[in-house]
């Protein structure tokens, strides 16, 4: 049983019962029993305390842009690294940001200061640290390749620094999968650039996703992975699903990679849907589909 007096006590920016509809890009999501805006580090550690102390289950979340939250919802604490710890400072080629930050407002500050190298993650819907904790990439580039180092809270309570080579990224991978860290800031390393040719790429990047991807629907980002040697779009795609729908939840008639809200759907709607996708898509061509989304919370 969770010990609200007890966490009330610790931070004031905690809501109980809180729909997680409101907080994914999905616009899909049962109530978290305790959904937590910590505004410094050391209040994301008095919390984690609490919930180790007391058995409580948490877990850690950005801009909500990669993410399924089931219609049972979530037990125990939600932290969610957002405005709160977004802060940002660059110095010269070197740029040091908060976990909290949207990538799409670092891009901006970025481009302010011309440097160029972050061009590629100025579209991605969601927060520094969900980006790390994936590796996010588009268009050529990865988080990978701009990172010198991370600070993050180890599962024994540490406060670590790493540089990139130790954080074991890959394709949409990173360490901070396996469990139990909590990242808080990074710094990237850029280069210097021309101001026109770095807002260019953007915009140029920018027109590409409004005129490929279901911007205007909600979604969670791409739904699969990419299968070695395909497309998971053009798989999808030949197999004539676009616009299939199971309820609420719909193969995007835009791009056949997206699986977007109508309205109204559920998490059942949306998981039963990529299952006939995946289906489908293997006894058609013989690839396995394998979701990006994570899977959070109770069915």
């Amino acid at each position: 049983m969770l010990d609200r007096e007890r966490l009330s006590a610790i931070t004031d920016n905690v809501v109980y019962d809180e729909p997680m509809s409101k907080h994914t890009t999905f616009r899909i999501g049962g109530t978290a029993d305790a959904f937590v805006s910590p505004e410094n580090a050391l209040e994301i550690e008095k919390i984690i305390h609490f919930c180790k102390d007391t058995d409580t289950p948490y877990m850690l979340m950005g801009n909500g842009s990669n993410m399924l939250v089931g219609d049972g919802g979530i037990r125990g604490v939600v932290i969610h690294i957002g405005n709160g710890m977004s802060k940002c400072r660059i110095e010269d080629e070197e740029v040091y940001a908060d976990a909290g930050i949207l990538m799409s407002t670092l891009s901006k500050k970025i481009l302010e200061a011309n440097l160029t190298g972050f061009e590629f993650a100025g579209g991605i819907p969601g927060t520094l640290g969900g980006g790390i904790y994936m590796n996010a990439g588009a268009y050529g580039g990865e988080l990978k390749d701009i990172i010198e180092n991370v600070t993050f809270i180890c599962p024994d309570g540490l406060i670590k620094t790493e540089t990139a080579d130790k954080l074991d990224f890959g394709y949409r991978h990173s360490m901070f999968e396996n469990g139990g860290y909590t990242i808080l800031s990074c710094k990237l390393k850029l280069k210097k650039g021309n101001y026109d040719e770095i807002k260019a790429l953007m915009a140029d990047y920018n027109k590409r996703r409004s005129d490929k991807q279901p911007l205007s629907q909600p979604s969670a980002g791409s739904t699969f992975k990419r299968p070695e040697g395909y497309f998971a779009g053009k798989l999808i795609q030949d197999a004539g699903l676009m616009g299939y729908s199971v309820g609420g939840a719909m193969v995007s008639d835009k791009h056949a990679g997206f699986v977007v809200n109508k309205g109204g759907a559920t998490a059942k709607d949306v998981l039963d849907l990529i299952k006939y996708v995946q289906d489908t898509v293997e006894e058609k061509f013989g690839v396995k589909l394998e979701p990006e989304v994570r899977l959070i919370g109770e069915q």
